[in-house]
């Protein structure tokens, strides 16, 4: 059975919390031991809404990309810090040309102020509790572009928010960053699953449709509302995917990052889409 190492061995210079040991959740090897009904929730957050769903909904949307729990493990690995594999933040940036060029790809994450953008970057990363990434309840807390390298596999990006007490140079940070970075392989644009899409999130998917490069709808907090109205926020959610988009991939991810549900379906993703992990049992991506 696999087991998470958790390991302190970090770059100097890199933001540390000592001793700080990862959550309960965090880990496959844990999560395997609940019940079975628990595991399949967490692992595949989708499965908790079919009951609710009307028979004439099409779920094939919903469930693309279902890689195999072998797949989640071998992807699990990449986020636990080695001495062979070192995870740390490495820089911020308020400029693209401030940021220095890096080989290898990049995902970024971007969603309006206090959708939960830094909570799932630090869900992400919970296997490595000495990466410290910062957390706040008040909007615009994150105003420069956070970088966490993740070994030589690839480099996790966490954007300033945008919407309510944005930072006033919002546009000219991360325009340039969405439209040049020419190792940036996906953009996850997240949605509050608990009031789901505002005219802010539209334009936000306009700017990614203009950029015609891959980027993909995470639909975040999914433990803050109950099913009735995640239901609904994320029909309307599909719904704008299939109808108005041409470089969304189509299907939402849910997330749940205080209780762990969808985060290792996401770093499963993530490893996939970076080239670092060959899948061998999953739909198409």
């Amino acid at each position: 059975m696999f087991g998470p190492r958790l390991c302190r061995w970090l770059q100097p210079g890199a933001r540390v919390v000592p001793r700080r040991s990862a959550h309960k959740l965090a880990s496959l090897q844990k999560v395997r031991a609940l019940p079975t009904n628990k595991v399949q929730s967490l692992l595949y957050p989708f499965s908790d809404l079919e009951a609710y769903l009307d028979r004439s909904v099409d779920r094939t949307q919903f469930q693309l990309f279902h890689p195999s729990l072998e797949d989640m493990i071998k992807a699990e690995k990449l986020f636990c810090s080695s001495p062979s594999h070192k995870i740390d933040f490495q820089t911020s940036a308020v400029r693209t040309d401030h940021i220095t060029a890096l080989k290898q790809p990049e995902v970024c994450f971007i969603g309006r102020s206090n959708v939960g953008k830094s909570s799932l970057i630090k869900a992400l990363f919970s296997l490595t509790p000495e990466i410290e990434v910062r957390v706040s309840k008040t909007p615009g807390h994150t105003k420069k572009m956070n970088f966490f390298r993740v070994g030589t596999a690839f480099t996790v990006v966490d954007m300033p928010g945008y919407g309510y007490k944005a930072p006033k140079d919002f546009v000219d940070m991360v325009e340039p960053y969405l439209y040049s970075r020419k190792n940036l392989v996906r953009t996850f644009l997240l949605v509050d699953g608990s009031v789901g899409l505002q005219s802010a999130d539209m334009i936000a998917l306009e700017m990614c449709e203009e950029m015609t490069r891959p980027y993909v709808m995470v639909v975040t907090k999914i433990d803050k509302c109950g099913h009735g109205a995640l239901l609904t926020n994320l029909l309307n959610v599909q719904d704008v995917v299939k109808t108005q988009t041409t470089s969304c991939f189509p299907q939402p991810f849910l997330i749940s990052s205080l209780q762990f549900g969808g985060i290792f379906l996401l770093r499963c993703f993530i490893a996939h889409v970076t080239g670092s992990i060959r899948l061998t049992d999953t739909s198409q991506s």
